[in-house]
């Protein structure tokens, strides 16, 4: 595959990540009353909805590849590279985000083991039951893949370009936080839950997935792999956003020892961050950052 590169103005970079978003969120809802008047875990609607971020996750390779052009500067790669699907520096891409996130979360794994969670991962039955479950392989599976490759992948070749890839890094987590919105629609519709709580739940989660997001631009970009923002999202979530307010339940002694790996993780992490996602340790020309 001949060797591309971007250079679109930054509005048109920007229209045609507004673009990629609304047709990935857009997908989730084509398939009519057999997806709206169920709940968003029922084991159909998942199944629509697998079918519909696939044919997505085709087609807007395809369009990112006709908005680019053919070229031979150093700074040129295939598609596929600017994509992160590389071989080549592929087994730390694996390993090393989904340490380092691990080691973010050092507090809410220290709660899990004082919770006895842990145990529940050596048990075969959690896993044979995980694997049939819809939603658990859309939290772990699909969803981190397709989000992934939309949000990160497809966009980030297009923004970095024109606004480098510092500005990118927290420029591209906005399409995916508000990409998020539409889940406070859905919990409306299905009385779930009165407008005012939504919106309060969804402006949350879009603070936290924008967050994250920005963390997984950069995983992204410094490794140049798709696959370490997939495990580290996948990672998330599992564990979903810190159970702070469960420390409080434990003995004045407990709390401190559990605020203390809190704060170590923290620490660890942002000591960890740079050297555990060295660009040379995962064979990447693509990006700098």
């Amino acid at each position: 595959m001949a060797d591309i590169e971007f250079g679109l103005p930054t509005w048109q970079a920007v229209l045609l990540c507004l673009m990629f978003a609304g047709l990935y969120v857009g997908s989730l809802y084509v398939w009519g009353k057999s997806t709206r008047e169920k709940n968003r875990d029922h084991p159909d609607v998942i199944k629509k909805r697998f079918i519909s971020v696939s044919i997505v996750c085709l087609i807007v390779p395809i369009i990112l590849w006709s908005v680019s052009k053919k070229s031979e500067k150093a700074e040129a790669s295939c598609l596929f590279d600017w994509l992160g699907l590389r071989f080549w520096g592929i087994l730390p891409a694996l390993v090393l985000p989904l340490f380092l996130t691990m080691v973010l979360f050092l507090g809410p794994l220290s709660l899990h083991y004082m919770d006895g969670v842990f145990r529940l991962y050596l048990e075969s039955k959690y896993w044979t039951n995980s694997v049939k479950n819809y939603a658990w392989i859309r939290n772990h599976i699909v969803a981190p893949i397709s989000e992934e490759f939309i949000f990160r992948a497809c966009m980030l070749p297009l923004l970095v370009p024109c606004l480098g890839p510092v500005l990118s890094v927290f420029l591209c987590p906005l399409f995916f936080g508000v990409a998020h919105f539409h889940h406070m629609i859905e919990k409306v519709a299905h009385g779930q839950q009165a407008v005012g709580e939504a919106f309060a739940q969804s402006l949350f989660q879009l603070s936290y997935t924008t967050v994250f997001g920005a963390y997984s631009a950069f995983l992204f970009l410094r490794t140049g792999h798709l696959m370490a923002p997939v495990i580290a999202h996948a990672f998330c979530n599992h564990m979903g956003f810190p159970s702070f307010g469960e420390v409080m339940g434990y003995s004045s002694s407990t709390r401190l020892k559990l605020s203390i790996m809190f704060v170590l993780g923290l620490v660890a992490w942002l000591g960890l961050l740079f050297p555990l996602t060295s660009p040379w340790l995962y064979s990447n020309d693509v990006y700098s950052i």
